[in-house]
């Protein structure tokens, strides 16, 4: 396989993009990186603290300079926050460095694997957490679904069966 090629995983909170990635990312003999966890470990505090002093906007500031640096590197399965695509200049890296795969859950999916998380500043405001999925889902899906060269459903899929299917679908477009 030619490391040349990158892979980027776009789609809601809860989708599985970073445990499908790394195994996708094994399958497929490339690098795993996850783009919140970068800004994590070079900022040394966690995404809710960057939003709680930044806000939002600082945020999504890091994110762009986050993903432009990634989106440069060669071999990756790179999964983005999902609220990446809301950037034009995201879409623009991801849409000219690589293959974009849509991971589309359904909400009550999205709910059941969310309901633990403390680190997901979005849905800890106090506000209803299915009425705030629905809103971002609403928003947001338009564009994964714009940018996707690959949509992939995975609700009742492991995340070894999902990164073994999307293999083979990324086998079969890079034909290899």
């Amino acid at each position: 396989m030619t490391t040349a090629k990158n892979i980027y995983l776009v789609g809601p909170m809860g989708v599985g993009k970073t445990t499908i990635g790394k195994a996708l990312a094994k399958s497929l003999g490339l690098d795993f990186v996850d783009s919140d966890h970068e800004i994590e470990e070079r900022t040394g505090v966690s995404i809710s603290t960057i939003f709680d002093i930044e806000g939002e906007d600082g945020f999504r500031n890091r994110e762009i300079r986050m993903i432009a640096e990634l989106a440069s590197r060669k071999g990756i399965v790179l999964a983005t926050g999902g609220g990446a695509v809301e950037s034009e200049e995201i879409r623009k890296a991801l849409r000219h460095n690589g293959l974009v795969i849509y991971l589309h859950a359904s909400i009550e999916m999205q709910m059941d694997r969310t309901r633990n998380s403390k680190n997901r500043p979005l849905l800890n405001t106090g506000a209803d957490r299915r009425e705030i999925l629905e809103d971002l889902m609403r928003e947001r899906e338009p564009l994964w679904r714009q940018e996707a060269d690959v949509i992939y459903e995975t609700d009742g899929r492991s995340p070894q069966t999902a990164a073994r299917e999307i293999a083979g679908e990324v086998r079969k477009l890079w034909q290899y």
